[in-house]
């Protein structure tokens, strides 16, 4: 006997065999038209309609009827979590007429990108870093992880280089030879002056090479590298062999860089990153690096070793605040609100950890309460102190700049540092990535990921044609102006790029100090082209930010940070 149904139930759910027999009896009836017709002419039935009634939860997929195919879709956008390089072409193609819903805020690097290519077919608006087109983009020294060119000409030239032309880009590249394309490239596809300039320019050097990890960036990377083939992870020696070799290359790239061989080089631990730029770069006259970004602990470490340096960044905010602090104060004083205090009295906004609160009690005395106030003891005051410079660790604030002959002292810390390589996880015994523009002993030549890709889209009046090539890898800062500098000609000096910068990075945009006027603008032939040295020897102007979008019209450079 069945039990009876539950209430709330539908009733067909008593006798779950019959429901079954229905199923499979449905195709045919539906093929009755004579069926059909008394169904519909015979009187209502009782119970539930067919409309009505849940889906058998105890059918499988294969009893199911098969529906026609539906029609083919566009590629979905990649979700809002997910990496920006895997994202599909599709997402960048919005068109500017639709109002696109509202979504949720996104991941740091993925949320830029898809923010700017909102505005890839909307008339561009005026950039927030050059209020006018110029003739030169602003040096950028962050990390582009990725880089999407887009045209309305297509990008057919890039695809498919004979062998030839690979190998006299790589040779060209080798020989830091320089190439001289026109200003208008006519047939790009039968120029292999262009293909070869187009394969010098995705040229980098790298150490360690280890082919089945990724190295950069490292920092979040332990995800990424989870469950990689690590021999060396549980291996003392190995790690000292590495460690080694490591540092035989990391003091190679630093005598290239003090002999001007070699522009600059990125050095990228687990826990930071560090910038060496040689003299004449980036309007210092002498050797600089950069970290960021910091702790307490390791800005500690650096003093106790004897290396000077700054925190620009920190100073700069520090001095807008007190820059603001006593323009509010004037005017106060000239509205009649200051009540008579002078421009003297501004303290400090943010203490400096060079503050000394130790034995300024003297006028506790002259009042003569010295004794009914409790004095703050020397260990609330160094936590006090502490707080303030815990406060910037992490952030792009932290950003310690070393100048001069304290870069080789930073070379000597770096190499016995512990903290340069991870002692627990993934990363565990694996030195630092170095990554460079230029040859040095141990480094491995390789080449940045090139595809072209194509598809329409919907603009006011119908559709149109778009072309896209997109770059991957740790694309340098001389490779990002060495494309540009190739696809000016190439695609008729028109263009827009999508920059996806790795964020830790964009700190190194800090000016290394003051300007100078003795600074070497002429670096001997080190393998980049001359405008690009030129460039790059520019004193910083994008702070701790990042050129987001890059956009070329009329051979003139337009951006936004």
């Amino acid at each position: 006997m069945a039990a009876p149904a539950e209430p709330g139930h539908s009733p067909g759910f008593k006798k779950p065999p019959a429901l079954l027999r229905l199923k499979r009896k449905r195709p045919g009836r539906r093929s009755d038209p004579s069926a059909a017709s008394g169904a519909a002419a015979g009187p209502a039935p009782r119970g539930p309609s067919a409309a009505a009634r849940r889906r058998n939860p105890f059918s499988s997929l294969d009893n199911a009827p098969r529906r026609a195919p539906a029609a083919p879709q566009p590629p979905a956008a990649a979700p809002a979590g997910g990496d920006p390089a895997a994202a599909p072409f599709w997402q960048f193609l919005e068109p500017a007429c639709e109002e696109k819903p509202s979504r949720r805020a996104e991941p740091a690097e993925s949320s830029d990108v898809l923010a700017l290519s909102q505005d890839l077919h909307s008339p561009p608006a005026a950039p927030q870093a050059a209020s006018s087109p110029r003739q030169e983009f602003p040096a950028d020294w962050s990390i582009k992880t990725r880089v999407l060119f887009m045209s309305s000409q297509p990008f057919t030239w890039a695809e498919h280089l004979k062998a030839q032309e690979e190998a006299q880009g790589l040779a060209q590249h080798c020989r830091a030879a320089e190439t001289t394309l026109p200003q208008n490239v006519q047939e790009p596809r039968l120029c292999p002056e262009l293909r070869c300039a187009f394969q010098q320019s995705l040229v980098y050097w790298l150490h360690p090479s280890l082919p089945w990890l990724p190295l950069f960036p490292r920092l979040g990377a332990d995800r990424r590298m989870a469950g990689k083939a690590c021999p060396w992870a549980q291996d003392e020696a190995l790690q000292q062999v590495l460690m080694s070799d490591w540092s035989v290359s990391f003091t190679s790239l630093y005598n290239l860089l003090r002999a001007r061989l070699c522009p600059y080089f990125y050095v990228c631990c687990p826990q930071f990153s560090v910038l060496f730029r040689a003299a004449g770069l980036a309007g210092s006259a002498v050797p600089t690096a950069a970290l960021a970004p910091t702790t307490r602990g390791l800005r500690q470490a650096m003093r106790s070793e004897g290396i000077e340096f700054s925190l620009p960044l920190l100073e700069e905010s520090r001095s807008r605040k007190q820059k603001n602090s006593e323009e509010s104060l004037e005017v106060e004083s000239a509205d009649g609100l200051g009540g008579g205090s002078s421009v003297e009295d501004v303290g400090e906004p943010a203490p400096s950890d060079d503050d000394d609160d130790d034995g300024s009690f003297s006028w506790l005395e002259e009042m003569g309460v010295q004794d009914e106030v409790k004095k703050p003891d020397t260990i609330s005051i160094q936590l006090r102190k502490e707080k303030h410079e815990v406060e910037v660790d992490h952030r792009p604030e932290s950003l310690v700049l070393v100048r001069g002959s304290n870069t080789f002292t930073l070379l000597n810390f770096l190499i016995s540092c512990r903290s340069l390589v991870a002692a627990a996880g993934p990363q565990a015994g694996l030195p630092p990535t170095l990554l460079s523009p230029v040859a040095f002993r141990g480094g491995t030549m390789q080449t940045l990921k090139a595809r072209t890709l194509s598809g329409r889209s919907r603009v006011q009046g119908g559709f149109e044609d778009v072309f896209s090539l997109e770059v991957l890898g740790p694309v340098l800062p001389h490779a990002l102006h060495a494309l540009t500098l190739v696809l000016g000609p190439a695609q008729r000096g028109a263009f827009r790029a999508l920059l996806s910068p790795h964020e830790p990075s964009a700190a190194f945009n800090a000016g290394p100090g003051p300007p100078q006027e003795d600074v070497q603008q002429d670096l001997p032939p080190c393998g980049l082209h001359p405008k690009t040295l030129d460039q790059l020897s520019q004193c910083p102007t994008l702070g701790k930010s990042s050129i987001r979008l890059l956009e070329m019209k009329d051979y003139s450079y337009t951006w936004k940070v």
